[in-house]
């Protein structure tokens, strides 16, 4: 790394055992992401969720997401001290996830698991959101696909951890993975404390094995790159437009509350037929009048001229994203939405599906709880396999044409769960799934960091990260509403769901094209 003071004419590539310690904190967050979506659905039941109302116990935590990215993408970019800009969040994030992940299988009632997935999801967020920003402030835009993919091959690696956890108490050490009713098995129990532990070690290493550039070296590489973002002439929406799509984004919010009201009151609509509308739409009702008053806020406050805090910054760079930027966020939207449905609705699709079980409290079920954890194993493994290969044809494919592939990979692997009935064999389905995934999590991040200024690259992170969120939110009140109205409540259709959205993700990779920032001549490895 750079010192202090020293001004190169660009900003110079890293060793190949640089990239590793810079990534490796994305073990132990994807350790505590997997056991979150491996078994917190698992845990909701057994302290007696019900299948339709999984989805909507999973709201706070992208709620806070939402709210959380952003704010730590723009206090990132702001700060600057013994930690560097980024790492301060990385510890922090990892401390609170860790306490959260020794709390949550002690849950003694469903509320305080739900209060506890909230506090999980927001730290993993604080930690998250800043690796991200760390990779493209580290390294040139000739090395970010091998950065992000590195990031890549430890989420697949931590995931397989996370995922054999549970089966291997079970398998080979003999703990029991049925409890009585309203229990969380011993199981869960030491799975949630080794992924504690691991989550702050890793997140650790990171932290005191790496170094960041300073304020000052950013803006030395950034005037040698000669840089010129998309976003630097952007006009700046006015109070009028403001209140203007403030005013109709809140009626559009209030017509849908209004239909979710008719549609659950007495006089419904004869039109509905025997379609079943759940509150859990008022919630898409209330994110959908969020963004309008969100707008109005910002209205009221380029009025008044109070356009220097960070509120006006964050909502200006949301509005003024660089087209590659607009583009991709079609693609997460729909990747996303579908890796949420596996993540929700996983667990009790193969249970049901596969193994025949719905009473969380049997051995059945919890027999298909493991195998479906260890098939996550089996994916994740495969992701950072792949991740591998990305690293290798990183300087010669294509970045989009790339990840449309893999996404199609990805649907004919969701496609597969339906006709795959012998549980023994879902790990066919899980290569296309494993492939598609380690895409989702390098190659979009990849092609993001060439097209977004150097001093945004925080805040830029987090407001692409919305388009994570928001997808999460979608799927958590319109799964539950689309599995039990066309598909009988059958958990496992919402594979076929998932198929369909990473075929459209495909599609809309396409069309993003790539944004270049820098020339500078070809890869070299550096020294570690």
């Amino acid at each position: 790394m750079t010192q202090a003071g020293h001004t190169p004419a660009a900003k110079p590539s890293l060793g190949a055992g640089q990239i590793w310690n810079m990534s490796f904190g994305f073990l132990g967050i994807q350790i505590g992401f997997e056991l979150q979506n491996g078994n917190v659905s698992r845990i909701f039941q057994t302290l007696g969720a019900d299948v339709g109302s999984l989805a909507i116990l999973w709201i706070a935590a992208p709620m806070t997401g939402l709210l959380v990215q952003p704010i730590i993408g723009h206090l990132s970019d702001k700060t600057w001290g013994p930690l560097g800009r980024r790492r301060p969040y990385f510890l922090t994030g990892a401390l609170l996830a860790s306490l959260a992940l020794f709390l949550m299988p002690n849950a003694p009632v469903l509320w305080v698991a739900a209060g506890l997935l909230w506090v999980m999801d927001a730290s993993l967020n604080i930690t998250m959101e800043p690796f991200r920003a760390f990779v493209g402030d580290n390294l040139p835009d000739r090395q970010r696909t091998v950065g992000y993919a590195m990031q890549s091959f430890f989420i697949g690696a931590g995931a397989v951890l996370a995922g054999a956890l549970p089966w291997v108490m079970t398998n080979w050490l003999g703990l029991s993975n049925v409890a009585p009713a309203g229990a969380i098995p011993e199981t869960v129990h030491w799975s949630f404390y080794i992924g504690g532990a691991a989550l702050l070690a890793a997140v650790c290493w990171t932290v005191f094995t790496t170094k960041e550039y300073s304020p000052e070296e950013m803006r030395s590489f950034a005037a040698a790159q000669g840089h010129v973002a998309q976003t630097a002439a952007h006009p700046q929406r006015s109070s009028a437009q403001f209140a203007a799509g403030g005013v109709i984004w809140m009626v559009a919010g209030a017509m849908v509350a209004a239909l979710v009201a008719l549609a659950r009151g007495e006089s419904r609509p004869a039109f509905l037929g025997t379609i079943e509308v759940a509150k859990d739409l008022y919630v898409l009702a209330a994110l959908i009048a969020g963004f309008g008053v969100l707008q109005l806020v910002a209205s009221m406050l380029r009025a008044q001229g109070r356009n220097q805090n960070g509120f006006m910054e964050v909502v200006n760079d949301l509005f003024a994203m660089p087209l590659t930027m607009r583009r991709l966020a079609v693609v997460q939207f729909f990747s996303w939405f579908a890796m949420f449905a596996l993540w929700i609705l996983g667990t009790p699709g193969v249970t049901e599906y596969h193994f025949g079980a719905t009473d969380a409290a049997s051995k059945a079920y919890q027999d298909g709880a493991d195998w479906w954890s260890l098939m996550g194993s089996v994916r994740n493994g495969l992701a950072a396999a792949a991740a591998l290969g990305f690293v290798l044809v990183a300087a010669r494919i294509d970045r989009t044409r790339l990840h449309a592939i893999n996404l199609m990979l990805g649907a004919a692997g969701f496609a597969a769960m339906l006709l795959i009935r012998d549980p023994a064999f879902l790990w066919v389905s899980q290569i296309g799934i494993g492939i598609a995934w380690a895409s989702i999590v390098s190659l979009p991040y990849a092609i993001l960091a060439g097209s977004v200024p150097a001093e945004k690259m925080g805040i830029y992170m987090g407001v692409f990260n919305i388009f994570i969120v928001v997808p999460q939110l979608l799927a958590a009140t319109l799964l539950g509403f689309l599995v039990t109205n066309l598909f009988g409540g059958e958990a496992i259709y919402a594979m076929l769901i998932a198929a369909v959205s990473f075929v459209l993700a495909a599609v809309a990779t396409l069309f993003v094209g790539e944004d270049k920032v820098e020339t500078v001549p070809a890869l070299r490895t550096g020294e570690a």
